[in-house]
Parts: C-alpha cells; sequence; structure tokens
C-alpha cells in the first residue's frame, strides 16, 4: 500500500518526487482532528535531522515525534522526499537577508557568511542541496544574491558562473567543515597534522603552508578570505 492509498488522497504527476512539494497545494485540513500542521510536521523533522541526519529520519520516527500516526503525515506531505525539501527550506529561512546595500560584496559575505552558518548548525543540509530548490526561502535568498551581482554589473553567463561559484564555495565549506566536526573527537586533527609534520620529508610545501594547523588560521578566516577572493571577479573578465 502506498502513500497515496494510505491517506486517501488522489495521486498527481508531481507526487514523491524531490522538489516537488513545492508544485502541490497543501490540502485543506479537516479540523476536527489533531491540529496537525506542515509547521509543526517541518520543526519536528529538523529536529530529529540534526539529532539523526537524513538516513536516521524516517516517517514512522516522524510519526512517533507528533505522537500522531504515519497516516495522518500523509495528508500533508507524501514522503521523506517531501519533508527533505521543506527542512531544506525552513533552514534557509535562518540565514539573514539583510536590506540591499551598495556594497554588493557586503551583501554577498552576509548572505554567504549566514548561509555557512545555518548548515553548520545543521550539518545533515549540505548534502541536500543539490535538489531542486523551489522553497521560498531558498528562492529569496538566491534572488537577493544575484540581485546584488547584478548591480556589480554581472549578466548572463557571467552572472550564472559567479553564482555558481558562490554557491558551490560555501556548500562546499561547510560540508568539509560539518563532516570534520561529526567525528566527535578533537584530536583528529591534530593527528592529522602530526601526521604531515612527521613525513616532512613527502610533504615540504604542505608544510610550509600550515595545511591543517588550526593554529595558524581559523575555518572562519580561510573561509572569508576565499570568499573575498571570489568576488574580487569583475564583471566580464
Amino acid at each position: 500500500m502506498d502513500a497515496t492509498e494510505l491517506s486517501g488522497r488522489p495521486a498527481g504527476r508531481h507526487e514523491g518526487r524531490a522538489g516537488t512539494v513545492w508544485l502541490r497545494e497543501e490540502p485543506v485540513r479537516n479540523r476536527r482532528t489533531t491540529p496537525l500542521t506542515r509547521e509543526r510536521i517541518v520543526a519536528a523533522a529538523v529536529a530529529l535531522l540534526d539529532r539523526h541526519g537524513v538516513d536516521g529520519l524516517t516517517m514512522r520516527r516522524l510519526a512517533e515525534r507528533l505522537t500522531v500516526t504515519p497516516t495522518a503525515l500523509y495528508w500533508h506531505v507524501t514522503t521523506k522526499e517531501d519533508v527533505l525539501d521543506l527542512a531544506v527550506d525552513e533552514i534557509f529561512g535562518e540565514v539573514p537577508l539583510p536590506a540591499a546595500d551598495a556594497d554588493w560584496r557586503a551583501d554577498v559575505r552576509t548572505l554567504a557568511s549566514g548561509w555557512r552558518a545555518a548548515m553548520l548548525r545543521h550539518p545533515w543540509a549540505p548534502s541536500l542541496i543539490g535538489r531542486p530548490m523551489l522553497g521560498p526561502h531558498v528562492l529569496a535568498r538566491t534572488e537577493f544574491l544575484q540581485a546584488a551581482l547584478v548591480r556589480a554589473g554581472f549578466t548572463g553567463v557571467h552572472l550564472a558562473v559567479v553564482t555558481r561559484l558562490v554557491a558551490n564555495y560555501v556548500i562546499g565549506a561547510a560540508l568539509t567543515e560539518a563532516t570534520w566536526r561529526q567525528t566527535d573527537d578533537p584530536e583528529v586533527r591534530a593527528d592529522a597534522r602530526r601526521h604531515l609534520v612527521a613525513n616532512a620529508d613527502a610533504y615540504p610545501t604542505l608544510i610550509a603552508a600550515g595545511h591543517l594547523d588550526d593554529g595558524q588560521w581559523s575555518d572562519e578566516d580561510l573561509f572569508v578570505r576565499g570568499l573575498d577572493a571570489i568576488l574580487a571577479t569583475h564583471p566580464g573578465s
């Protein structure tokens, strides 16, 4: 029995695929039943994802957290894919969206730094960013980013390239940092640095450059400097 049979809702061509939750209308709720809302589902899902990660989120576990039956969930979401789409958009809502400033680089820097911080608070998020991103929070921040780049003079393919550079940089930085942090062992990175030092003859450039040496540069400092390097790009170059 599939989700449609369980819920009694008619099937549609946008059912059950990543990203399609935004292409369907939320069903009218039966107000005589438990006041389960999409907002409550998303809040519970984010909490479960923060604790158990993507693999640990199941519709049954989500229903248990909300003290409802799994069938009740299917009036609001069709599959786990819907839940993940909604959860990703929810954490984008945590990213500050400032008023547009005359300094386009400052706008992009504020947005990118907030995006990285949100993904580090929710380390399951970076691996899901490749999904179709059609939620209102995601689209509003993508609009803000591209509007800032357009004010700088980027158009056409150059606008697309720099947008992707910024997005991929933020996602990659957050994914790398989140992976390190999930080891739950502060000695892992120190051990990696000691390994390099012990093999200095094989890696002289890495040693000289301070690779994996947290005493020289923090992840925050390296992130900001890297972003500034990207934003040093000039339209048409």
